[in-house]
């Protein structure tokens, strides 16, 4: 079929769907795209403590690795147009206030950290994408030298050393952001859910969303690093950063842990899927 005619079938079905039902599939989607990334993410840093895989990797280089397998670029696919999902959900929660934070400070705090989530998830989803490209190098990815480019090439702006330390200081802002809300947040108020059901995944939500704030601090502190000392070579990759906490004393048990973590956090992500609270009830869709 010609792009025309798709593109011509696809605006016909939309101007006939329900498009708060669209929405809410798109971000169930877009749930479990996260969940199957964070599963992932949590087996690779699992198998790198324990010494099965040399390091631990980040989601574009296991993004990568799956585009290799056979079907994998199916399965990047799905997983690309999951994240997509997600970012169009995170975009409705933060300029139209779909879960009803409300415009107080806080309030306005969460709806910045789900713009934040959705640019960088939206991001992810555009990178996936191009790997299902047939000429595109779907290699792993080396993240240690890009992360250290993005450093240099920051580095070389005004005020560059700055620029890094800020960058530094959302990274950690947004770690210690997630230990707090894996400590304090009544995730069950999320769920559409059975007290037995909430009594098995809370506690797992809680474990997954501290365990995702520690995983994100090692590289926010390289970056206010390689900002004090103005040197792109301290700048590490989140699975880089990690990597650098197994050579630490009992590094291989804390990353095993923190791995763990990731995959509760990964596992949650399905239960979001399937139970939680979406309302796109918004003047976009009436």
């Amino acid at each position: 079929m010609q792009p025309e005619k798709i593109a011509k079938a696809a605006s016909h079905w939309l101007a006939r769907a329900d498009i708060r039902r669209v929405l809410e599939g798109a971000s169930r989607l877009g749930y479990a795209a996260r969940g199957l990334v964070y599963l992932g993410l949590g087996v690779i840093v699992l198998l790198a403590a324990s010494d099965v895989t040399p390091r631990a990797q980040g989601a574009k280089a296991m993004l990568a690795a799956w585009a290799a397998w056979p079907l994998g670029l199916v399965l990047v696919g799905a997983v690309a147009a999951g994240l997509l999902g997600f970012a169009l959900w995170r975009a409705l929660q933060a300029v139209f206030d779909a879960d009803q934070h409300g415009a107080s400070p806080k309030g306005v705090v969460v709806r910045i950290g789900q713009a934040i989530s959705g640019l960088i998830y939206g991001g992810l989803g555009l990178w996936a994408l191009e790997l299902l490209d047939a000429f595109e190098d779907v290699g792993e990815a080396d993240e240690e030298q890009a992360a250290r480019g993005a450093a240099a090439t920051v580095l070389a702006l005004p005020y560059g050393e700055v620029l890094l330390l800020l960058a530094g200081a959302v990274m950690l802002g947004v770690g210690v952001g997630n230990i707090v809300q894996g400590l304090v947040q009544d995730f069950a108020k999320r769920l559409r859910c059975d007290d037995r059901l909430c009594r098995w995944v809370v506690p797992m939500a809680k474990v997954g969303y501290a365990a995702r704030g520690l995983a994100t601090l090692p590289a926010g502190l390289f970056l206010i690093q390689a900002g004090l000392e103005a040197r792109s070579r301290d700048a590490h990759s989140w699975g880089g950063a990690l990597q650098a906490l197994e050579a630490q004393p009992f590094g291989s048990w804390m990353l095993g842990l923190v791995a763990l973590g990731l995959i509760a956090f990964g596992l949650f992500g399905f239960v979001e899927a399937r139970f939680r609270h979406i309302r796109p009830s918004l003047e976009l869709t009436s």
